[in-house]
């Protein structure tokens, strides 16, 4: 479990080589009975990045589309203007283009894009009207993220070296062997084995080709950007290009697996040296970002080693002194990504608040912060042009990322990708309920009503259990946990931003940590027990839902609801924190949250945790259950789950397990998450509205033809 979840730059949501595969189209979708059903789900297209040129008068931005049919995605580059007029598509290919910069004062755009050559994701770029692309770079390895300077005559990639200290010797003349021989921690990450390690290289440009690439951590055996998400954002030219703040953990083996002290270090390009920035700050520090005229640096940074969920502070340095400041230090809240005015006075940042993603805006020499932009809905890739005007991607519970622009309070949409879709869909509404705790306090529960809803009927319900544990119950869209398809098949969803979730102040954040089976399990269950008071809910067919530590809640809540749930759904989640704790790869995430190792006896927070494990509950456990899980998630491995299965039918329930070799923690293969979403809905149908089908009916609510 993490809450570094939102990846900074990823790569491509395809790996296929370009040169003879079919290209993914828009697809032309039929609704029918207003229906949103999986299939139509993933034909929705998604907004990705957003990027606007140096002259403030185009935008450029990706959009990808799935294909159910060919098992996978697709992001392409388009362009309009400022106002959202003259949309036109830039690449028509089969492999993903993505991470734009404009170059050239804006007469090009770069991204990255699979090189049939060399079968590598590689540097391109091509003209603003998109003609003339070229490759800029030709590394043996790839290339993971990039970005140029701003005089445009350089360039910083991430790339990968093999690992430092590898013996190889007893693998000679064993080609065939598929043997890997480990000798410290961390030797997996994510849905990955550590068989390299990623870099930064600084190269030339001419405008043509990037050459004189050098590794600026040379004989340095730590990883930049870090694994497994960040990117182009681990990366922070000054003004005048003479330098590169980069970010990185600089441990190895178990150090590393046991920290999140990541610092910022500044490589001076003349000579070659580098100084620490950031020493004595033990925890995260991340997204470097300077001023304007270079005399200020702003990034996140996270105070405690080991809680990747603490508090995020807004810290500025002085950088002729190096004197720092937090700007958050008397505002209970964070930022969760910043951008500076190009005025250089002040920071935009969105940040969770109360149950949303707003954009704010903070004055660097007063630290007074402005909202600018609020609703139900999530704001995230601000950009801000030099002439006052902000642009912003949006997002809710109802539709995926839209772009906007931000101006006098208020949010001006300029696109509408997915409207001939989601107008056909049947409306559902949603509600901000404040609900009592058992501690006295107030709790933000969002609740989702189903189409046509009628408060004269009764309804059964899903209780939503969120991951991380310490991740935002906000208004998110997602392709898999999507609330508005789970409101659609007739279903009330109950969401509480119970303890533990951000946007509600440290304190409402921190507490979840060491107290797993705790006051956050009574949020739940005040939750459930508060709607099910409701005459239109039934209360005898309510089911909790979750992944992650969401899975890990649905095993606690297994053997604890007192009969509260006649049916539950857990993915990726925790069952025996003996077993986690010494095989998620992630260790610090374990040794802080769960408080440390089981045999520690008289560690009492420690103790605790192990001591709630939903695996000392399963003679408690009463309700059928279905179990998903990847067996590519090194974070929570598929064991857990087939622990938890294996429990419940030597138990005497009716379970299923739904097992994916080739995802991750994630379900992301369109056709898997096709099949994710007919299982999930045919087990809750079964058991919280009595039908007998044993077999997924076909997708009679849609046909996808592709244009």
């Amino acid at each position: 479990m993490s809450t570094l979840l939102l990846p900074a730059l990823i790569v491509s949501c395809s790996s296929n080589k370009s040169g003879d595969d079919k290209i993914i189209e828009k697809p032309v979708v039929e609704v029918k009975d207003g229906m949103l059903t999986p299939e139509v789900l993933n034909s929705l297209g998604n907004v990705g990045e957003l990027l606007v040129s140096p002259d403030g008068k185009t935008i450029a931005f990706t959009l990808s589309y799935s294909d159910i049919e060919e098992n996978k995605s697709n992001s392409e580059i388009y362009v309009m203007n400022i106002d959202g007029s003259d949309m036109k598509r830039l690449t028509k290919t089969a492999g993903s283009e993505s991470s734009l910069q404009w170059i050239e004062d804006g007469a090009r755009i770069a991204f990255i894009a699979m090189d049939d050559d060399s079968e590598n994701y590689q540097v391109f770029s091509i003209k603003a009207d998109g003609s003339d692309k070229r490759r800029h770079s030709n590394l043996e390895r790839g290339v993971e993220c990039f970005k140029f300077s701003p005089d445009g005559k350089k360039v910083v990639l991430g790339s990968t070296i093999e690992p430092y200290n590898r013996d190889s010797s007893v693998f000679e003349g064993l080609d065939k062997t598929t043997g890997r021989l480990v000798n410290d921690l961390m030797y997996k990450h994510w849905d990955q084995w550590v068989t390299d390690l990623p870099h930064p290289f600084v190269g030339d440009f001419d405008g043509n080709e990037i050459s004189g690439i050098k590794d600026i951590m040379k004989d340095e055996p730590f990883e930049c950007p870090m694994r497994p998400f960040n990117g182009a954002d681990s990366f922070a030219w000054t003004p005048d290009s003479k330098q590169l703040v980069y970010v990185s953990r600089k441990y190895s083996g178990q150090d590393y697996a046991f920290s999140t002290d990541s610092d910022l270090f500044l490589y001076d390009l003349a000579s070659g040296k580098t100084e620490l920035l950031t020493e004595g700050m033990d925890g995260y520090d991340t997204d470097p970002m300077f001023s304007p005229d270079g005399k200020t640096l702003a990034w996140l940074s996270m105070a405690t080693p080991k809680y990747e969920s603490d508090k995020k502070r807004l810290m500025v340095m002085d950088f002729s002194t190096r004197k720092m400041r937090d700007l958050t230090e008397n505002w209970d809240y964070w930022p969760e990504s910043i951008v500076w005015n190009p005025n250089g006075q002040e920071i935009y940042f969105t940040g969770y608040y109360q149950g949303t993603e707003p954009v704010f805006k903070m004055n660097v020499k007063t630290e007074n912060i402005d909202t600018l932009a609020t609703g139900v809905c999530d704001y995230n890739t601000l950009q801000p042009t030099k002439d006052g005007k902000l642009f912003a991607l949006r997002q809710s519970m109802l539709y995926p990322n839209e772009i906007v622009e931000i101006a006098n309070g208020e949010a001006k949409a300029l696109t509408d990708i997915n409207k001939d879709i989601l107008d056909k869909l049947a409306e559902v509404k949603i509600e901000k309920r404040m609900v009592p705790t058992t501690d006295g306090k107030e709790m933000c529960t969002w609740v989702i009503l189903p189409p046509n809803f009628d408060k004269n009927k009764k309804y059964p319900a899903l209780l939503y259990c969120q991951g991380g544990p310490q991740q935002a119950v906000s208004q998110f869209w997602s392709s898999r946990w999507n609330f508005r398809i789970m409101a659609a098949n007739g279903y009330i969803v109950i969401a509480p931003a119970r303890r533990g979730t951000p946007g509600f102040g440290f304190e409402w954040n921190h507490q979840i940590s060491g107290d797993y089976g705790g006051q956050n399990m009574k949020d739940y269950l005040s939750a459930v027990d508060y709607m099910t008071k409701e005459p239109y809910v039934d209360k005898d067919h309510v089911g909790a839902v979750g992944a992650s530590y969401g899975g890990y809640s649905v095993y606690w809540l297994a053997g604890h609801h007192e009969g509260r749930f006649a049916a539950l759904i857990a993915h990726a989640g925790i069952f025996n924190f003996e077993a986690q704790y010494l095989e998620t790869e992630e260790m610090w995430f374990a040794d802080y949250d769960i408080g440390g190792p089981y045999w520690d006896v008289n560690n009492a927070t420690a103790q605790r945790t192990y001591a709630n494990s939903p695996h000392k509950f399963v003679n408690n456990w009463t309700a059928p259950i279905l179990i998903t899980v990847g067996e590519l998630d090194y974070r929570i491995l598929a064991s857990q789950g087939m622990m938890a299965f294996n429990a419940a039918r030597m138990h005497g329930l009716e379970a299923e397990m739904l097992v994916f070799p080739d995802e991750n923690h994630w379900v992301r293969k369109p056709q898997n998450t096709v099949l994710w979403q007919r299982v999930f809905f045919r087990f809750l149908a079964k058991y919280l509205k009595g039908e007998k089908n044993d077999k997924p009916a076909k997708p009679a609510s849609v046909t996808v033809a592709k244009q």
